[in-house]
């Protein structure tokens, strides 16, 4: 067998419905699909057992231990020359594993992975936090874009490894964030280099509502400190970018603030422009966000809601970058003692 599929799931029947829809579309059928259940309160044996005629499917429980260590729980269990990480909240085009397929054979290599994009049916909130995870002027491009800052990791939304050097490099760690970037960097460090497929694309879901997004960018922010620790000196310019844009974008609107102070009680022209001029760069970056988006979505609606969706991805990725830096380089804590309650519960 060529492939085997894994996807850690946890809570998400509706979204595995929908991924294993697609994966009984593929024009490729060399295959097999692991799905392993986390721990769920919401299990999905019963959509997986719709499936499982049609599609060569292995479902299996555990106890709750963290996606990364519900996909080594499958890649253990596996057959496939090559495994296909894939998040529970992704939709696969019919051509992916041809696609896949295709490029291992004209360019082989150990480990690879590939971009994401929006589905139409997604809901226009889908579809702004799409773009502000993908574009060039929220994320730099470092996953998958055509224009990017750094060099490519894979993510474990659209990853690809061979089995035999997924099992001897142990596979993914226990952090509960920023997992997937860890064994992307333990990948290269054994003297692989992972490819970017950009044929090789999915339909990432993400979140549904920015209260979720800023959640789970904040997490990612926290994770980076955790991999500098972990691998030091990957901590590039990109990294830093979305902490100076939230320090910059809170220290404008802290000048505008004085500045109105300062118009109460003295006179109101001569300290207009200290209240006004801050939000200037605020509303120059605004007006980029929503031409581009606009452009790429053919949606005016879309390009309104990605400003607040760009200012959560970088806001949220720079609260909890500092907070983290805080806690792990200036108190000192180590990654357990910080975090405890977001990376083991």
């Amino acid at each position: 067998m060529r492939y085997s599929v894994i996807v850690p799931v946890f809570n998400r029947p509706d979204e595995v419905d929908e991924l294993l829809e697609s994966l009984c579309s593929q024009t490729l059928k060399d295959f097999e699909v692991i799905i392993v259940e986390d721990g769920s309160q919401k299990p999905c044996k019963d959509v997986c057992d719709k499936y499982a005629s049609i599609l060569d499917l292995h479902y299996y429980y555990k106890d709750n231990s963290g996606p990364g260590q519900s996909r080594n729980y499958g890649v253990e269990r596996a057959q496939g020359e090559y495994v296909l990480i894939l998040d529970s909240d992704v939709v696969l085009p019919t051509g992916y594993i041809q696609a896949v397929d295709t490029l291992l054979t004209a360019q082989p290599t150990a480990a690879f992975g590939g971009p994401d994009a929006s589905h139409p049916s997604f809901t226009p909130v889908q579809k702004a936090i799409s773009y502000s995870m993908t574009s060039f002027f929220t994320t730099g491009g470092i996953r998958g874009g055509k224009k990017k800052l750094d060099k490519f990791y894979p993510r474990s939304f659209n990853m690809g490894i061979r089995r035999d050097v997924y099992l001897q490099l142990g596979g993914f760690s226990r952090m509960r964030f920023g997992e997937d970037i860890d064994f992307s960097y333990r990948i290269v460090e054994a003297g692989y280099q992972p490819q970017l497929f950009p044929e090789a694309w999915v339909w990432h879901k993400r979140r549904t509502d920015f209260r979720k997004f800023f959640r789970q960018v904040y997490n990612s922010g926290i994770a980076r400190i955790n991999l500098e620790k972990r691998h030091p000196g990957t901590l590039k310019l990109v990294h830093l970018l979305p902490t100076v844009f939230t320090v910059g974008v809170i220290g404008l609107v802290l000048i505008s603030a004085i500045g109105r102070v300062l118009m109460h009680y003295d006179d109101v022209h001569r300290w207009y422009w200290l209240c006004a001029a801050p939000w200037l760069p605020i509303i120059l970056y605004s007006l980029i966000i929503l031409i581009d988006s606009t452009i790429q979505n053919k949606s005016l609606k879309v390009g309104l809601l990605s400003i607040p969706a760009a200012f959560v991805q970088l806001m949220g990725y720079g609260l909890g970058f500092i907070e983290s830096w805080w806690k792990r380089c200036v108190k000192g804590k180590d990654e357990f003692q910080a975090f405890e309650k977001n990376f083991y519960q």
